[in-house]
C-alpha cells in the first residue's frame, strides 16, 4: 500500500506545482515549468497449462513470471522544462514506479528495475526492498548561439549523418523505439555542436554513448564544396575501452580510431561518390587465427593485424532519368577498417544493403523502373570476407577456436559470404506520400498502397561466434557454436490503406526461413504479420505469428520459438489515436496467447498428469498436446503533457 500512496503523493505535489509554475518565472524571460505529467496504470491476469510458471509465487524466488494469477503496476512520468534565455532550453523527465507487476509473460520491461530484491541485514534478517523506483528517463537541452547550435541528449535520440557525407556510416541514427526501455538502455548520451558563420560546415559529436553500444567517443566532421565537388572529412576517436553489453542487439565493438574522406560530384543525371577510410589503428599487432585445409585436417595459423589492414575504399554511382533509376556500389575494406551500416535510402526500400563491416569485398547494383502507379525494382549483391570465419567443426585437440568480438580484433558476422538478390514490387498511386518514408504510416493518403519484396541469400559458410548472455542473463559471452551454411529466403508485404480521414489500415506480412544467432542449428520456417486499424477514436493493434521467435533478444540467440503467438490490443483515446506509440490519454486492454512446445521457454510436459511420476527433459511424446500461456492486460494512461 505504501508504494501506491507514494505515487499518489507525488502526482498531487506535481499538480499543485503546476498551478504555481507562474511563480517560478524570473527576470529576463527565465521560466521553469511542468512540461509533462503521465500516469500509466495496468493490471495483469495470467494463466496457462504445461508450463513451469507456478500457481503460487515463491516469496524468495527470482524467476519471472513469478506466478499465474493477478498483479498490477503503476508508472508515473514527470517532466520539467526550463528556458533560462530565449535561445536556451532544457527538458528533463523522471520516471517513478509504484507497484511492479511480477507476473507478465513478457518479463522484460522498463519498470522491472524496481522489482523487490531480497536483502539481508546485519542480523541475517531478510528484507525486501526496491532500489530503483525513481530514475531519470530522458533529458535534452539546446543552445542557439551566434556561432553554433548545441544539442544535448540523454535517451532522446538523434539523426544520422548519412546524407551529410558520412559515406562509411561512422555516426548512425540513435532512435530505438521501445527496445531502449525493454532492455534498460541509456543511449544515446552526448552532445552535438553545429557551427555557424565562420564555422559553417563543422559538426562535432561527443559523449559517453552516442549510439547504443558505442564506446565513449568524439567525432568531428567538416564539409565544404571545392570546385563543384562536395568534400567531407570525419575523424572518430574512441576515448575509452568498451563497456559491458546489456543486450545482444547492441554489443560494443573494440576501441578504435577512424578517419574518412568522401567526395561527391553531380554530372547531369549521373552522381559519382568515392571515399576512403583509415580505421582500427589501435587493433594493429593484435593476434587472430585463421585456418587452411578441410574438415578433419584443418591447420590453424596465428598472425597479427598489420597497418595495411586498416585501409578501405568505397564508390557509388547513381543514374536518374525519368522512369529509370540505377545504381552501382562497391567496397574493399581491410580487416579492421570497419564503419557502420548504410542508413540512407537509394531510390526505394531495398533490404540488401552495405553493412559497413571491415574484412570484406562487396558489390551492389540495382535499378527501378516506374510504370504509372507501379514500380519494379530488382537488386543484387555479392560480398566475401578477406579472411573466412573459423570452422565450427575444428575437432578435439585443435588449438583453434571460434572468433568473437570480445576476444578478437574482428569477426565474420554481417560480412558473411553472400550472393543475394531481391525483387521489390510497389503500388503507390500517391508518390507525394512516399511508400518508404519513415513516417509513411502517418502520412500515406492513398486508398491503398502496397509493396511485396522477395529476398534470397545464398550463404555458403558459417559465421564467427555471436555474443549472447549466459544463464544468469547478465554476463555477455561468446556463443559456443554458430549456425551452419544455409540459403535463406524471405517474403515481406506491406499494405497501407487510408479509406477516409477516419479509417486507416496498416498491415505487414512476412514469411520465410531463418537462423538463430547462437549455436542452435535448427532452421526456423516462420510466417505471420501484424495489423493496425484506426477508426475515429478507436485503435486496434494485433499480430499473428506461426513458428516464430519470441519478442526478446535471447529468444533468437537460443532459437526459442512458439508454434503460435496471438496478440490483440483494443484502445480508445481522447482525440484521434496516432499510428506511432506516443504518450496520450488512453484506456484499453491487450490479450496475448502463446502455444508452447519443446522449443519454447517455460514449456513443461512434466506438469501433465500422465507424466507427473516420470520426469523428463526432452520433447513430449508424439501426439501429446502443446502447452500454452496467456495474459489479459488492462491499462489506463493519463497524459497531461503539452
Amino acid at each position: 500500500m505504501a508504494n501506491h500512496f507514494n505515487g499518489i503523493q507525488l502526482m498531487d505535489a506535481v499538480l499543485r506545482a503546476r498551478g504555481d509554475q507562474a511563480a517560478l518565472s524570473g527576470e529576463g524571460g527565465q521560466t521553469l515549468g511542468l512540461s509533462e505529467l503521465r500516469a500509466e496504470i495496468s493490471t495483469f491476469n495470467t494463466g496457462g497449462k504445461l508450463i513451469t510458471t507456478p500457481d503460487d509465487a515463491d516469496p524468495n524466488g527470482t524467476t519471472f513470471p513469478n506466478q499465474l494469477g493477478f498483479d498490477a503496476m503503476e508508472s508515473y512520468y514527470v517532466g520539467f522544462e526550463a528556458n533560462p534565455a530565449s535561445n536556451v532550453s532544457a527538458h528533463v523527465v523522471f520516471n517513478l514506479v509504484g507497484n511492479v507487476a511480477l507476473n507478465p509473460i513478457n518479463e522484460l520491461f522498463y519498470e522491472n528495475r524496481a522489482r523487490p530484491q531480497l536483502l539481508v541485514t546485519q542480523n541475517n534478517g531478510p528484507v525486501q526492498s526496491a532500489l530503483e523506483r525513481l530514475q531519470l528517463y530522458q533529458a535534452e537541452y539546446s543552445w542557439d548561439h551566434k556561432y553554433f547550435n548545441l544539442k544535448g541528449f540523454y535517451r532522446t535520440g538523434h539523426y544520422h549523418w548519412g546524407y551529410e557525407g558520412d559515406f562509411f556510416g561512422l555516426y548512425p541514427e540513435a532512435n530505438y523505439g521501445p527496445n531502449l526501455d525493454i532492455y534498460g538502455g541509456l543511449a544515446p548520451q552526448g552532445v552535438e555542436i553545429e557551427g555557424k558563420k565562420e564555422l559553417e560546415g563543422l559538426k562535432v559529436a561527443y559523449g559517453q554513448e552516442l549510439w547504443w553500444g558505442a564506446n565513449p567517443a568524439v567525432l568531428v566532421k567538416y564539409s565544404k564544396e571545392v570546385g563543384g565537388v562536395d568534400l567531407t572529412g570525419i575523424f572518430h576517436e574512441d576515448i575509452q575501452a568498451p563497456g559491458a553489453a546489456i543486450t545482444s542487439i547492441a554489443v560494443p565493438q573494440p576501441r578504435t580510431r577512424r578517419m574518412t574522406l568522401h567526395a561527391k560530384k553531380e554530372l547531369g543525371k549521373l552522381t559519382v561518390e568515392a571515399g576512403g577510410i583509415w580505421g582500427g589503428q589501435p587493433l594493429v599487432a593484435r593476434e587472430f587465427q585463421f585456418t587452411r585445409g578441410n574438415e578433419g585436417s584443418y591447420q590453424v595459423f596465428t598472425v597479427q593485424v598489420q597497418n595495411s589492414d586498416t585501409w578501405g575504399g568505397k564508390f557509388k554511382v547513381t543514374y536518374q532519368s525519368g522512369r529509370i533509376n540505377w545504381y552501382a556500389q562497391g567496397a574493399a575494406m581491410g580487416l579492421v577498417a570497419f564503419g557502420g551500416g548504410d542508413p540512407t535510402q537509394t531510390f526505394t526500400g531495398w533490404r540488401l544493403k552495405d553493412t559497413g563491416s571491415g574484412n570484406v569485398n562487396s558489390l551492389f547494383t540495382g535499378f527501378t523502373y516506374r510504370m504509372g502507379k507501379w514500380e519494379i525494382a530488382p537488386n543484387f549483391m555479392y560480398q566475401k570476407p578477406l579472411v573466412d570465419p573459423m570452422p565450427d567443426n575444428l575437432g578435439e585437440g585443435t588449438p583453434g577456436r571460434l572468433r568473437n568480438i570480445l576476444d578478437d580484433p574482428f569477426v565474420v558476422r554481417a560480412n558473411r559470404e553472400t550472393v543475394g538478390g531481391e525483387l521489390l514490387l510497389t503500388f503507390d498511386p500517391t508518390p507525394g506520400t512516399w511508400m518508404y518514408s519513415w513516417d509513411n504510416d502517418r502520412n500515406e493518403d492513398a486508398t491503398i498502397a502496397a509493396s511485396v519484396g522477395f529476398v534470397y541469400r545464398h550463404l555458403p559458410t558459417n559465421m564467427d561466434a555471436a555474443i549472447i548472455f549466459d544463464d544468469t542473463g547478465r554476463t555477455p559471452v561468446a556463443a559456443p557454436g554458430t549456425p551452419p551454411a544455409l540459403d535463406l529466403w524471405e517474403v515481406n508485404t506491406r499494405i497501407v490503406s487510408k479509406l477516409n480521414p477516419e479509417l486507416g489500415i496498416v498491415a505487414n506480412l512476412i514469411g520465410g526461413n531463418g537462423q538463430a544467432n547462437g549455436p542452435d542449428a535448427r532452421t526456423v520456417e516462420r510466417y505471420g504479420g501484424d495489423v493496425r486499424v484506426i477508426y475515429k477514436s478507436i485503435k486496434l493493434a494485433s499480430h499473428l505469428k506461426f513458428n516464430d521467435w519470441g519478442p526478446f533478444d535471447y529468444h533468437r540467440d537460443f532459437n526459442l520459438t512458439f508454434p503460435l503467438q496471438i496478440m490483440a490490443d483494443l484502445s480508445t483515446t481522447v482525440g484521434k489515436p496516432d499510428w506511432f506509440i506516443l504518450p496520450s490519454t488512453t484506456i484499453g486492454m491487450r490479450f496475448m496467447w502463446r502455444s508452447l512446445n519443446e522449443n519454447s521457454p517455460r514449456f513443461s510436459p512434466n506438469e501433465a498428469p500422465d507424466l507427473a511420476s516420470a520426469p523428463r527433459t526432452g520433447p513430449a511424446p508424439v501426439g501429446f498436446p502443446n502447452g500454452n500461456e496467456w495474459e489479459l492486460r488492462t491499462y489506463v494512461h493519463i497524459n497531461l503533457g503539452k
